[in-house]
């Protein structure tokens, strides 16, 4: 079966060459000269040619100087032709109605659609015909210039439906992109500078105190598996984090770097979502507070008020001229800015009035879940 596109256009050409056919036989059956009907079968082929073009995709949008050329040699191969084949000749009227649909503004085009239809009431009567037989070519005229703009509205439209999908399927791959690059800085940007400060701690540790550098070098094994088990969740997807494990880890890694550590966790029940956020915000900033600043003391907390969560890392030993992160400066915070803002949070940094740094996210406790799940605690 053909693509729907592709269908679509079939259906249009065969509806125009079978309208033309008709046209043809109606001119044969008058039994004309063989002049006369060679003229007849050049000028349809010329019309079929004209209207394949005048319902192409965005017809309407080309230059107004091409469409009075096209519908100029349009007009003349309607009317002029009536004075030798007379009313055999006005089915051709249909086409040049449809074809102003296309191509005109709203307005003009309905006017003079309905003119071109009432144009071919003459026709019949100077032929001598009968008023039912005027009515009928004026009507069939209407009908087919109706067939005709329908058939290549709908024609466009699947196109422009084709290319919205392939356009959609596009953006998809490159928001998994952005998700993938986004999820890595913030799941292993934590984890390798771990891995480096624990490596130069037991350097440091290896000649006077061999016992605490094999503890922490047992650290260092499990901060890699946990990168490592991070790089899979990212790709495959599952992201989920423990805002709790996460601040263990914190202490952890910020100890072995001779800071002190305060850390206070009190969340209560929040949604998964939530708690996959604030655990990343978490990482980014103990990862910050180890690569930025020289500190020596930092506080972590974690507090619940009318059902937002707050997470707020305070550390001191901040860098002259150090300012915070740009909304738009890709770095780790502005992701995970743009995560919170999708579950109703926000996410602000800065130093304070005593020369600190804070990091502060807040986000609703019952943050809706992507998939419709439970929350998790």
């Amino acid at each position: 079966m053909l693509p729907g596109r592709r269908l679509a256009r079939v259906i249009l050409k065969w509806a125009l060459f079978s309208f033309l056919l008709i046209a043809m036989l109606n001119i044969l059956s008058v039994r004309l000269s063989p002049a006369a009907d060679v003229f007849a079968f050049v000028a349809l082929v010329v019309v079929f040619l004209i209207q394949i073009r005048h319902s192409a995709p965005g017809a309407g949008r080309r230059p107004a100087r091409e469409k009075a050329l096209t519908l100029g040699v349009q007009f003349l191969l309607t009317y002029l032709p009536l004075f030798v084949f007379h009313a055999q000749w006005g089915a051709l009227g249909g086409f040049l109605a449809g074809s102003l649909l296309l191509l005109l503004p709203p307005r003009p085009a309905w006017i003079l659609f309905v003119a071109v239809g009432l144009s071919m009431l003459v026709p019949p009567l100077v032929d001598g015909m009968r008023i039912v037989d005027s009515i009928y070519l004026c009507e069939s005229t209407l009908l087919t210039g109706l067939v005709v703009y329908g058939l290549s509205h709908l024609a466009e439209t699947v196109q422009e439906l084709h290319d919205a999908r392939g356009e959609l399927a596009r953006l998809a791959v490159v928001r998994e992109r952005l998700r993938f690059a986004r999820d890595l800085h913030d799941l292993i940007g934590f984890g390798l500078s771990a891995i480096t400060l624990k490596s130069e701690l037991v350097h440091r540790l290896i000649p006077a105190h061999p016992e605490r550098a094999v503890q922490e070098v047992d650290d260092i094994l499990a901060i890699s598996r946990q990168s490592l088990t991070d790089v899979r969740r990212v790709a495959s997807g599952f992201r989920d984090m423990s805002l709790a494990q996460e601040a263990t880890s914190a202490e952890s890694v910020l100890s072995a770097a001779d800071v002190a550590v305060r850390v206070e966790v009190a969340t209560g029940e929040v949604s998964r979502q939530v708690e996959n956020a604030l655990a990343a915000v978490l990482r980014e900033a103990v990862t910050n507070v180890l690569r930025h600043s020289k500190a020596t003391r930092c506080e972590i907390r974690v507090t619940t008020d009318r059902e937002l969560v707050t997470l707020s890392v305070v550390n001191d030993g901040v860098e002259t001229g150090r300012r915070a992160p740009s909304d738009y400066g890709g770095s780790g915070l502005g992701n995970l800015a743009l995560r919170l803002g999708e579950i109703g949070g926000g996410l602000d940094s800065g130093a304070l009035p005593d020369g600190t740094f804070r990091v502060r996210a807040v986000a609703p406790a019952a943050a809706p879940e992507p998939d419709g799940g439970p929350a998790a605690g």
